[in-house]
This record gives C-alpha cells, structure tokens and sequence, in this order.
C-alpha cells in the first residue's frame, strides 16, 4: 500500500498528523526510556561518542515498495518518528534516498518535520538527550537548513550541562551528609563510651563503700564480742572467788617489787594537759602482769597507750594464785 499525498489534501494530512502526535508522543517515551536512564554520565563527558546513523540500517537496505508499505503503515499505527528502526520518518528517508525527485516522500517528510521537531524539543525538556539527539539525526537528514537545529542542539548542550550540575550538587550533598552522619555516630559512640566509663565508675564507689561499711560492721561485731566474752569471764571469776574463800586460804596481798612511773606523752606535756587512767590488770604467780586494759580515762584516750605500757613493766612478789586488780594513774605535767 503507498502513502499519496496530492497537493489539494495537505491540509487533510496535516490534521491526520495532529491527531496522532498524542499516541506517537507516548511510543517516542518508551522508545526513548532506555537512552535517558543516565544521563548525568553522559553529560560529563569532555567528547561525546559519535551519533549513529539516522536512518537504521537495516531500514537503508530495504527496497522502495517494501519501504513505502511500511511507511504506511507507521503512519497509520501513529509510529511518526518513533520508536527507532521502526517510524514513517527513517522509511521515508531512506525512501528519499531510494527516488530523491518523489514529490509524495519529500510531501511527507514536510509534513513529519514539525512533529518531529516538537517530539525532539519535549525530549529535552524530559531529559532524555539520547532521544533527543536521535531525532535531531532525523531533523538534520531531512532538511539540514531547518532553523530549529541550532535550537535544539543549544538546548540539549544545556540540559546536559544542567543534568552535570545538579549530579555533581547531589553527588557533593550525598557525601556531606554521610560526613555528617559519621560525625554524629563517632559523636554518639563517645558519649556513650563517657556514660558507660561514668556508670563503671560509680559502680567501683559504691562497691568501695559497701566494702568499707561491711568492714565496720564486722570491727564493731568483733568488738562487742570481745567486750561480751570479757564480761562474762569477769561475771564468772566474782562468782568464784567467795567458793575459793572459803575453801582456801586468804591469798597473800600484792607486794610491788618495781613499779616504773609511765613516760608522759609529749603532746599532752607540751599541752600542758593533765588527767588521770583506771587500769585493770592481772598478777600471775610469777609476779608478771598480764590482761592489761583500760577501764576509764580522763581525757580519754590521751594517756592510755603510756599507762598500759607501764603497768605491763610492773613486776610483784610471787603469789598463790593470779590477782586481777586495778590501779589508777595520775598525770600532771609539772611532776
């Protein structure tokens, strides 16, 4: 089947063409998907690799009645000039190429120029460069001098200096966030590293502090039981000594042999302190002095390590049976 367009149905034809620039606007999309998926790469590029033909090849090797079929037929399908190896514009060119003094084809090649020059412009303003240089191809083949040319080219050079651009601004905006976010997790991984240190410390305190109240407890138990046993061994000498009265002999009175006078504590010399130390203690048979301890001390503690130190040196006649008894020491400084 041949496309003939007589002069008189020009105008028929170009409303034919109107309307089906619509569905041929949505193949020229699909066809065109593939080619615009990056093209920020190709935009950066210092030398863009050379177009390819304009015209399929496989479309150049076709005879003219195959070609004018599918012409046709791409006409009446609304595939106007997409998608590629497959439109009324490539059959007619190469159809040109084939009878170049066909008035039909360059009839038809006229009215498929501007939708082709919309189609390539839309393009551009989508961002798919690929397409739009392809159809330029077919622009440029069909009439070289068409003043859209320029146009077009100076708008896809644009758009991918644009697309370039803004890459590059959300390349460098990509990489100043995960910055950021490294920033903020080392930020984050230091201050919990602080708190755990901070709660590792706190905890070692209050172990110390645990250690150190157990440890009193223990000391002031320790104690009580000591004052406890000795209070109980005291109860149970006095309960002796009146059945041992009895049944023995009076026991001889202490007889001093060497009484050393305590060394005043240089301190309380100094200090001009005087006071006074009840100290019980025990004879044994030997005459030494055992079980030395303070009972009461006036001011207390300031001269009971030096009143036991010189009741230990104390030395008695022997005797019978160990004595406890008690003395008490004076301190006065101008002695």
């Amino acid at each position: 089947m041949t496309l003939t367009i007589p002069p008189g149905s020009r105008f028929v034809a170009c409303l034919l063409l109107a309307a089906a620039l619509g569905a041929c606007s949505k193949q020229e999309e699909t066809a065109a998907g593939a080619s615009a998926g990056a093209p920020s790469a190709q935009a950066g590029a210092e030398a863009a690799p050379a177009p390819a033909p304009a015209v399929a090849a496989k479309v150049q090797g076709m005879g003219a009645e195959e070609l004018r079929e599918l012409a046709t037929r791409a006409l009446r399908e609304n595939r106007m000039y997409a998608p590629a190896g497959d439109n009324a514009m490539e059959y007619y060119l190469a159809l040109r190429d084939k009878l170049p003094d066909d008035a039909t084809v360059a009839s038809a090649l006229t009215d498929l120029m501007p939708y082709t020059v919309i189609a390539a412009e839309q393009a551009v303003n989508r961002e798919q460069f690929d397409e739009a240089q392809r159809l330029v191809g077919l622009i440029e083949k069909a009439d070289a001098g068409n003043p859209a040319l320029p146009r077009i080219r100076q708008s896809i050079s644009s758009g991918q200096q644009a697309v370039a651009k803004r890459s590059e601004a959300e390349a460098a905006r990509a990489r100043a966030e995960a910055e950021a976010r490294q920033v903020a997790e080392r930020q984050r991984i230091a201050q919990q590293q602080a708190a755990e240190a901070e709660a590792a410390r706190r905890l070692a305190e209050q172990q110390e502090a645990a250690r150190l109240a157990a440890e009193r407890e223990a000391a002031a138990r320790r104690e009580a039981e000591q004052r406890e046993a000795a209070a109980r061994q005291a109860a149970a000498q006095q309960q002796s000594r009146p059945a041992t009265t009895q049944q023995a002999p009076a026991p001889r009175p202490l007889r001093p042999i060497s009484m050393p006078a305590p060394r005043y504590p240089p301190d309380a010399l100094r200090a001009g302190t005087s006071g006074e130390v009840l100290v019980e203690f025990t004879v044994g048979t030997s005459g030494e002095v055992t079980d030395v301890r303070v009972v009461r001390s006036n001011p207390p503690r300031v001269f009971d390590r030096e009143a036991m130190n010189a009741v230990r040196r104390w030395k008695y006649e022997p005797i019978d049976a160990p004595v406890t008894t008690r003395r008490t020491l004076a301190f006065t400084p101008n002695e």
